[in-house]
């Protein structure tokens, strides 16, 4: 998948622009406040329909406008080119795929599968579950298609489950807990499958960038394994009860990266944190593309801030191999190091909302 063309309406200060990107790498250079990142925030914003700079979209919007509007040409794996839109308000949104209304954002993220680096990265292994879950059903929503079903039906039992125990009504648990443990039991094994999958990947890629051993990927389920998924809500209920919610599940869940059985994050530094963050990304779009023939976007935001001068020449050369479309920004063109070996890129120049083609 690529975008053969972007359209970009009222997003920050850029007012109205297209572009015609590369199939391969686009580097998108600029000042600080120039429109570069809102050229990657737009990109994001068509695929998950949020933005990852901005809790609200209200603040996204240009201030003289009241909404704004992301549409792409997209050139899909089957051969055939696929019209994607969104316009949001701030309060509504509306998506068109192929001129047609739809109301799913699973649409556009089937449809535009993205992957984004930048500064704030690292938070992967250094924040909370949260963030990490997000990360790992985003790997399992694109490779396994039962996923995302079983998922929400068990966010509507657990949505129930929950209201139960607020009014302390706990008659109609056991119904609802029956729902919990079935599906959450599939959502559980689906995301055990794919870390079995993606850890090869994963080990593969980071080996060119770092001299480690004893890494290992490891799913947090979300309770006590060693016991059957009902035992531990029938176990949990009177604390369930007392607070209001249910403690244990997959929505609970959580993965751990460990290098030699310790947690990532308290035994390497920043610098390979980094690294190890990039790819574990890297290897979601790799493993993708090995399971379906699907390259989704790669979006790179402030290159340099993520890495050294010799890293990013090792990234742009697995870039180029991998064949994915790229969009990649910086300050200044000395940011990307030596083009020279790179062989097919489209350099944007962006001023004051204003984006051109170098």
């Amino acid at each position: 998948m690529s975008l053969l063309k972007l359209d970009i309406y009222s997003v920050r200060n850029i007012l109205k622009e297209s572009i015609i990107p590369s199939p391969a790498i686009n580097f998108i250079v600029g000042a600080n406040a120039s429109g570069k990142s809102s050229i990657i925030e737009a990109i994001f914003i068509l695929g998950r329909a949020k933005s990852f700079r901005s809790a609200t979209i209200k603040s996204v919007i240009n201030f003289a406008e009241d909404h704004l509007i992301v549409s792409a040409q997209t050139l899909q794996i089957n051969g055939t080119n696929l019209q994607l839109g969104i316009q949001l308000d701030g309060k509504n949104f509306e998506i068109r795929i192929n001129q047609q209304s739809k109301q799913k954002r699973s649409d556009l993220a089937y449809a535009l599968p993205l992957q984004l680096i930048h500064p704030k990265s690292y938070e992967l292994l250094d924040a909370g579950p949260q963030i990490r879950r997000e990360f790992l059903d985003w790997g399992v929503f694109n490779d396994e298609e039962n996923f995302l079903p079983a998922w929400r039906k068990f966010k509507k039992a657990l949505s129930q489950r929950n209201s139960l125990l607020k009014t302390k009504r706990t008659g109609q648990i056991n119904v609802w807990d029956k729902e919990l443990v079935y599906y959450g039991t599939i959502v559980d094994s689906h995301r055990q499958q794919y870390l079995k999958k993606l850890k090869p990947v994963f080990i593969e890629i980071i080996g060119q960038f770092l001299a480690i051993d004893g890494i290992d990927l490891k799913l947090v389920s979300g309770w006590d394994t060693a016991k059957q998924f009902s035992q531990v809500l029938v176990e949990d209920l009177d604390k369930d009860l007392r607070y209001g919610f249910t403690h244990s599940g997959p929505h609970r869940g959580d993965f751990q990266l460990l290098v030699n059985n310790r947690l990532a994050r308290d035994f390497v530094s920043r610098g390979q944190l980094k690294l190890l963050v990039m790819s574990l990304k890297l290897a979601q779009v790799q493993l993708l593309a090995n399971e379906q023939s699907n390259i989704g976007c790669i979006l790179i935001d402030d290159f340099a801030a993520e890495l050294d001068i010799i890293n990013r020449a090792k990234l742009l050369s697995y870039l180029g191999e991998m064949k994915c479309q790229v969009f990649i920004t910086g300050t200044e063109i000395e940011d990307f190091g030596d083009l020279s070996n790179t062989k097919s890129y489209k350099m944007f120049h962006v001023e004051h909302g204003n984006i051109k083609q170098v």
